[in-house]
C-alpha cells in the first residue's frame, strides 16, 4: 500500500488529511472577504511602521556615517556591543534598569488586583463610582504634570510631604535629590497614577464569573474573604498571568520620559538607566551606531525573557499569550 501523501489529490478537493489545500484556503477567504478587507490596514501599517523600519537595525553593527547612510556605512561587527559590556556605565545601568522594573512589578502587580476584589465587594453602587473615578482619574495626567506634583508635593521649602514630616519633628528630606528616594517616588508614584485603570481589566474579569458559582459559595456559607480566595481570585487567574507575563517581558524596558524629567545630577546614579543612557549617548552624543547597539540589545533580552516566562507560565499554570 503507498502512504496516503503520495496518493494523488483528488480534483477539487478542499482538505486533505485534515489539511485545508490551497483552493480551501482560497474558499474561506472568498467566503470571509469583509474581515479579512477589514484586517488589511492593521497588517498595512505593522508592515509599514513597525516591520520595514526594522532594516535600520543594521546600524548596530556599523559604523553610521551620515553621508554615507545605512547601505554605505562599513561594518564593524560587535564592536559597539563589545564597548557597551566593557563601559564603566554598563553595571549602573542594568542595575539600575532591574532594581526600577522589578521593584514596580513586585509593588505594582498586585495592587490593582486587590483594589479591584475589593472595588467588587462594595454594595454601595454610588460610593462605588466614587471610588472609581477618584482611582482612574491620575492616570489621565501626562507625564509632565504629573512629575511637576511630585516636584511640588516633594519640595523641602514649600512641599506637603516635607511640611508633615517638620510637624513630627524631622528635618525636612531633598526626595528628588538625594539618590537613595529615587527609585521610591518613581514606583510609587507610578503606582499611584496606574493602579485605579490597571483595576479595569480584573474588573471585567470579576465581571465574567459565573454568579451560580457565587451564589452557591454563599449559600454554603462561605465568609467574604473565603469566597475572594476560592472563587475570585482563581476566576481572575488566567488574566494576570497574562498581565505577568506582559509585564515581565519588558523587565528592561523602564519608559523613558517619567524618569527623564524626573532626573538631574545629583540623582543620577540611581536614575540612569537604559532608554535614558540610550538618549543621552546615542541622540545627544551622536553616537547612532552605538546607541542603537543598546537599544537591540535591550530587545533581545526583553524578547528572551518573553519566550522563558511563557513557555514557563504554560507549563506551570496552562496559561499563556501563544
Amino acid at each position: 500500500m503507498s502512504d496516503i501523501r503520495t496518493r494523488r489529490r483528488p480534483a477539487g478537493a478542499l482538505q486533505i488529511d485534515g489539511r485545508l489545500t490551497a483552493k480551501g484556503k482560497l474558499r474561506y477567504v472568498r467566503q470571509d472577504w469583509q474581515l479579512y478587507a477589514l484586517i488589511l490596514p492593521v497588517l498595512v501599517f505593522f508592515a509599514i511602521f513597525h516591520y520595514w523600519p526594522m532594516y535600520g537595525v543594521q546600524i548596530a553593527f556599523k559604523e553610521y556615517l551620515g553621508p554615507l547612510g545605512i547601505l554605505g556605512s562599513p561594518w564593524v561587527g560587535f564592536k559597539h556591543f563589545v564597548r557597551f559590556f566593557s563601559s564603566f556605565h554598563f553595571v549602573r545601568v542594568i542595575r539600575n534598569t532591574l532594581t526600577i522594573s522589578l521593584y514596580e512589578l513586585l509593588v505594582g502587580f498586585p495592587i490593582p488586583i486587590i483594589l479591584a476584589l475589593s472595588m467588587n465587594e462594595l454594595r454601595l453602587l454610588g460610593f462605588k463610582k466614587v471610588v472609581q473615578n477618584i482611582t482612574y482619574a491620575p492616570y489621565f495626567l501626562s507625564p509632565v504634570v504629573m512629575v511637576g506634583m511630585i516636584i511640588l508635593f516633594l519640595s523641602p521649602s514649600r512641599g506637603v510631604i516635607n511640611a508633615v514630616i517638620g510637624l513630627v519633628g524631622f528635618e525636612p528630606v531633598s526626595f528628588m535629590t538625594e539618590p537613595g528616594w529615587f527609585k521610591h517616588v518613581y514606583v510609587w508614584s507610578g503606582v499611584w497614577q496606574h493602579a485605579g485603570w490597571g483595576s479595569v481589566i480584573y474588573m471585567a474579569a470579576l465581571a465574567g464569573i459565573d454568579h451560580e458559582v457565587v451564589e452557591a459559595s454563599i449559600i454554603d456559607g462561605t465568609s467574604r474573604l473565603q469566597r475572594i480566595r476560592h472563587v475570585m481570585i482563581p476566576g481572575i487567574m488566567s488574566t494576570a498571568i497574562v498581565l505577568l507575563i506582559l509585564s515581565a517581558a519588558g523587565i528592561l524596558a523602564v519608559g523613558f520620559e517619567k524618569i527623564y524629567l524626573m532626573q538631574n545630577q545629583l540623582n543620577l546614579p540611581t536614575s540612569d538607566v537604559i532608554s535614558t543612557y540610550v538618549y543621552r549617548v546615542g541622540l545627544l552624543g551622536a553616537q547612532f551606531s552605538f546607541g542603537a547597539a543598546v537599544g537591540l540589545f535591550n530587545s533581545v533580552v526583553n524578547f528572551i525573557v518573553l519566550i522563558i516566562v511563557n513557555a514557563a507560565s504554560r507549563r506551570l499554570t496552562g496559561s499563556s499569550l501563544w
